[in-house]
């Protein structure tokens, strides 16, 4: 079991990491888009058919490609976050922290004493047992899991500040489709109203330490974002399958069709 987190590396050292969410419990899915090229694979236990009985073999085909897996749990629940933790998820966002209460909340579920409460058992994570002891390895094993809170609801703004300040969160992920419904635009993650909040947040964590991450359909959108300040950036491979499938489809040239 690696205790090292190279995507927790990379934003620390200031760099940037493309990842996709995989809402669809299939390993194959899961080592395609590693192969690909993919920086991360974050598993999505929120929108997505992915649970704790799914996700052990998806972590599998990522590790298989050298790709660290983290996983979107839809519960800011202890015991549920533990589950995936303790498979070997490399990274927990959490949806919908809208107060520090529920960001520390999330915090102390990844991490083991003195810095949270995490559940200790000889599982995977220590090897079985077989490995090093529980004492050397509680350290590295709280410090390599990314720690991912989401910006979802205009009333987080307010504790912006407090969050960004919070010692153990590594990333705020803002979700621009949530927080446009929170201001009444469902359906319009673009709004200018909603991307003039976006900017806010980017100049309020313009040279801290926690890193921002967010969502993007395409390259060029991705690109804008990493301009805008992101350096956690994150596309969808159902969409990603979707929009290959059409655009090659739109260029068929059949003679048989009208």
């Amino acid at each position: 079991m690696s205790l090292t987190n190279p995507i927790k590396a990379t934003l620390q050292a200031g760099g940037t990491a493309v990842g996709v969410f995989v809402p669809m419990p299939s390993p194959e899915v899961v080592e395609v888009l590693s192969v690909a090229g993919f920086d991360f694979i974050l598993l999505d236990a929120e929108h997505g058919r992915v649970s704790p009985d799914n996700a052990y073999e998806m972590i599998l085909a990522a590790e298989a490609r050298g790709v660290p897996a983290l996983a979107r749990v839809g519960q800011n629940d202890r015991q549920v976050i533990l589950k995936f933790l303790d498979l070997g998820i490399l990274g927990v966002m959490i949806p919908q922290t809208n107060t520090p209460a529920q960001v520390q909340a999330a915090i102390d579920a990844m991490r083991y004493a003195p810095r949270g409460l995490r559940g200790i058992a000889g599982g995977r994570t220590f090897d079985f047992g077989m490995g090093a002891t529980a004492v050397e390895l509680v350290p590295d094993l709280s410090e390599r899991v990314l720690a991912i809170a989401q910006f979802e609801h205009i009333e987080t703004l307010q504790h912006l500040e407090e969050i960004l300040a919070m010692p153990e969160l590594d990333v705020l992920f803002v979700g621009p489709n949530d927080l446009a419904q929170s201001m009444g635009f469902a359906g319009q993650p673009a709004h200018p109203q909603t991307e003039k909040v976006i900017e806010q947040i980017c100049q309020t964590a313009k040279g801290g330490r926690v890193a921002l991450g967010t969502v993007a359909a395409d390259a060029e959108a991705m690109n804008r974002r990493f301009e805008q300040g992101f350096q956690m950036v994150v596309a969808n491979a159902s969409a990603l399958l979707g929009r290959a499938s059409r655009d090659l489809l739109a260029n068929v040239q059949r003679s048989d069709r009208a």
